[in-house]
């Protein structure tokens, strides 16, 4: 699809306004500090800016994105949606997902993405494809594999995109949930310092993320109006697909995309505690799934890819694990299940680089176990302690 300079010249415009802002914002912010007559200008200013930009996709309709392109085909076209198999088949095969069975099983989940759980439907069009999937395992055929993981991966980015939107939206709506501890914030000490600070802060925060965040979830955003599906059911399925990848051998395909979501991963922190708890499971399975991920890579290159792949998961959603495990009415892991994560943890933390990969990780996990006062987990403090033993040799080495 081609740009016209009529749609690129407001685009333009609005990510060359976006840089001003934030230069001119710095200067600003240090002055502001001092002055609380500056404080309550920068705060007008920021929010005048913000609301300007949410006027721009009404001032250039060209900036929405076009229901039309977006529309989720139950029959996909033959040029998309899915890869061709490495090998070669019969003389009338084509690709995996050009078979009746890759098409049936993306038709299935797509039902299953749209249905709300309320309906009776959901139950029985799930159970099915469930049975699909199982039944294409239990063939024992690399073809049958390949058509699972690459339709319940296409499955499973949909979803995640579905359920940044909802999140985004519900954030929206409520004007901000209660997540992240003001101290952790800025670290005010006044009450009336914290409110204003706080306010502040999640404007400039929207700010920020506003622009990178809308363009890309104009998709998930018709989708999920036309599905009606809660952020709830949408985590509830993600873990329900990772399930399905990891038993079809393709977890790394779930944990790479869970590790690219950071913005889903900074949203989680102040929405519902309840929506939080499903993220925390679909992290803990995944991040179990990341222990052994380039442990059979034979090319250095795609170890240092998984490698960073780890790092990304744990810098994404250490935070989350931190300040929502302990749940609303009953704990969202098992004792045991939050014992054997941090054993996971520590042996992912562990590869990475003695360096800054390691410091990184662990002071964010440090800052974020420090100021969350209603959890003790995860207790990453004998790999701290380790991590500070070997950090004392390698300087007194130097």
């Amino acid at each position: 699809m081609e740009s016209s300079p009529t749609t690129m010249a407001p685009l333009l415009l609005r990510k060359l306004l976006t840089t001003i802002f934030f230069y001119a914002d710095k200067s600003l912010l240090t002055l502001a500090e001092k002055h609380k007559l500056l404080q309550l200008i920068r705060y007008i200013v920021v929010s005048a800016f913000l609301f300007f930009l949410g006027l721009l996709p009404s001032l250039f309709p060209g900036l929405n994105p076009s229901v039309d392109n977006y529309n989720y085909p139950l029959k996909p076209p033959r040029t998309e949606s899915y890869n061709q198999p490495n090998g070669g088949g019969g003389g009338g095969g084509g690709g995996v997902g050009e078979s009746g069975i890759a098409r049936a099983l993306s038709q299935l989940l797509s039902i299953v993405n749209d249905l709300p759980v309320s309906s009776r439907k959901y139950e029985v069009v799930r159970s099915l494809a469930e049975r699909l999937i199982d039944e294409n395992l239990l063939e024992g055929n690399e073809t049958l594999r390949e058509v699972n993981c690459t339709v319940i991966s296409a499955a499973f980015s949909r979803t995640l995109s579905q359920l940044e939107a909802a999140v985004l939206s519900q954030g929206q709506r409520s004007g901000g949930g209660g997540g992240v501890n003001g101290d952790v914030i800025d670290g005010a000490h006044s009450e009336d310092s914290y409110r204003y600070r706080y306010r502040l802060n999640r404007v400039l925060g929207a700010v920020r993320h506003y622009g990178d965040v809308m363009w890309r979830l104009g998709k998930s955003r018709e989708e999920l109006s036309r599905s009606g599906s809660s952020a709830e059911k949408l985590a509830a399925e993600l873990l329900w697909l990772s399930q399905k990848l990891a038993a079809c051998g393709c977890g790394d395909e779930a944990v790479t995309r869970w590790a690219s979501a950071s913005n889903l991963a900074w949203l989680a922190l102040s929405t519902e505690l309840r929506l939080q708890g499903f993220m925390v499971k679909v992290s803990a399975f995944l991040i179990k799934q990341a222990k052994d991920m380039g442990s059979e890579a034979d090319e250095e290159s795609k170890k240092e890819q998984q490698r960073q792949t780890k790092m990304r998961l744990l810098m994404s959603w250490i935070p989350l694990l931190c300040r929502a495990s302990s749940g609303t009415e009953a704990p969202v892991l098992s004792f045991n299940e939050k014992a054997e994560l941090e054993s996971v943890l520590e042996a992912i933390i562990g590869v990475l680089e003695q360096g800054d990969e390691q410091e990184k990780v662990l002071s964010l996990w440090l800052h974020h176990f420090t100021y969350c006062p209603s959890s003790d987990w995860p207790d990453l403090h004998s790999c701290y302690t380790r991590w500070c033993t070997a950090s004392r040799r390698l300087l007194i080495a130097q």
